[in-house]
This record gives structure tokens, sequence and C-alpha cells, in this order.
């Protein structure tokens, strides 16, 4: 006789391991598309306006081939270059209009750079959002509704400015923690090896000589006793109190 309780257990085991699942592919998409942003931020500063237009769009098909993996959705690369074109065409002028903007002497570079950075970043983030959610509903390439989803990616594209700007303003304060750490630590060992005392040094001076010293002293007082300064009992006072000392 098959046990009700056993199968309500097996039954709620797994959906709770789908949806334990879910959440993982869902984090790790999540992931995936943040990291696609920052990449075709930095692709946007290419200052070719050719190259970097074709650079963040390799990086944007990338993240939706690395999407796919996640999801278990048979990668297509024709179709993903087509749904790309077909949701991104506001963004492809905004995109197209920064990149001319860098042909611009002197200031065009940077400027151009800054805006196709950011809007680049925004893009991406879209396009994220949009496969994110199609595939996490059970959708593939073979039912994608572009009309149904060309105003989701609009939408996307204004938070994904934000995005963009928060991660940027990240990025930069790790960078900026990185460097003051590093230049903490240059100064602690500068400071370290100022404070190092030198090791101290076993001085070797050379003994003073006191033998050949009291010997000298001595011959003095006995040539003093023979050319008849001191006498005999001077000389021996003296010779005592020479003694005495050397012995201090």
């Amino acid at each position: 006789m098959i046990d009700p309780k056993k199968i309500y257990r097996a039954y709620k085991f797994a959906r709770n391991m789908s949806n334990k699942n879910d959440n993982d592919k869902s984090k790790k998409a999540e992931k995936t598309v943040r990291n696609h942003v920052l990449w075709s931020m930095g692709a946007g500063f290419i200052p070719f306006p050719i190259a970097d237009f074709l650079a963040v769009a390799a990086v944007q098909l990338d993240m939706i081939k690395s999407m796919s993996f996640i999801y278990d959705i048979d990668f297509k690369e024709t179709e993903g270059k087509a749904l790309i074109t077909a949701l991104t065409g506001s963004g492809l002028s905004r995109l197209g209009a920064s990149a001319l903007m860098k042909m611009i002497p002197i200031v065009g570079s940077a400027l151009g750079g800054v805006s196709m950075s950011a809007l680049s970043g925004a893009s991406t983030y879209a396009l994220g959002q949009v496969f994110k959610t199609h595939f996490e509903s059970g959708g593939t390439f073979l039912d994608f509704d572009t009309d149904r989803f060309r105003k989701f990616y609009d939408e996307q594209f204004e938070k994904g400015k934000k995005v963009a700007e928060d991660l940027k303003d990240e990025a930069e304060k790790k960078k900026s923690e990185k460097q003051n750490g590093n230049e903490a630590q240059e100064k602690e060992t500068t400071v370290e090896k100022k404070e190092e005392k030198p090791k101290n040094e076993v001085k070797t001076e050379s003994p003073k000589n006191d033998n050949d010293g009291i010997v000298n002293k001595l011959k003095e007082l006995a040539q003093l006793k023979e050319m008849g300064v001191i006498n005999e009992e001077e000389f021996s006072q003296m010779k005592t109190r020479l003694i005495e000392n050397f012995g201090k």
C-alpha cells in the first residue's frame, strides 16, 4: 500500500530542491549580468568609434551565452545577435551618438568615452534582465517575444544607468582602498626601517698596555734615584704607591 505521507515528503523534498536550484541559478545569472556590465563599461572607453561598438556587442553576446549555460538553454549565436539588435534599437542609436562624439578633436575622446561607458553598461544590464526573466520563466530562443520584452528593456535601461553608476563608484572605491592600503603598508615599512636599531656590535678595543706603563714608571723612579733626585726611602715609598695604584 502506498503511504501518502511518503509521497508528500518526496514531493516536498523535490520542490525544495527545485527552489534551491532556481535560487542558485538566479544568483549566478545576476552575478553574470553585473560582471558583463562592468566589462561593457570598460569596452565603452575604447577610443576608436567602431572598435568600442563591436567590443560592447561582443560582451553582450557573451553574457547571453553564459546565461544560456546557467539555465541549460541551447545557445544559438545567430538568434542571440538578432535578438540583441531587435531589443536595443533605441539603445544602439544612443551608443552610436556617444561613439561618434569620440571623433571630436581633443575633448571628444574623453567625453565620448564617459558617455559611451555609461550607456554601454545600462544597455548590457537591460539585456541581462530581459534574458534572465525570460529564461527563468522557462523560455528559450525559439519562443522569445521581442515586442513584449522591448518595453521591459527600455524600463531596465533607465534602471541600468543607476546600476552602472553604482558599480563604477564601487569599483573606484575598492581601487582607492587598495591604493590607500598599499600606501599605508609602504609607510609602515618605512617607519619600521627608520626605527630599527642597528645591531649592537661588540667593539674590540685594544687593551691598554698597563704592564708596559708600570714598568716605564718604575724605570723612571730608578733613574731618579740613581741621579740623586730621590733617596732610597722615597724611591721605596713611590714604588709602593705606584704598585698599589696599578692594582686599582
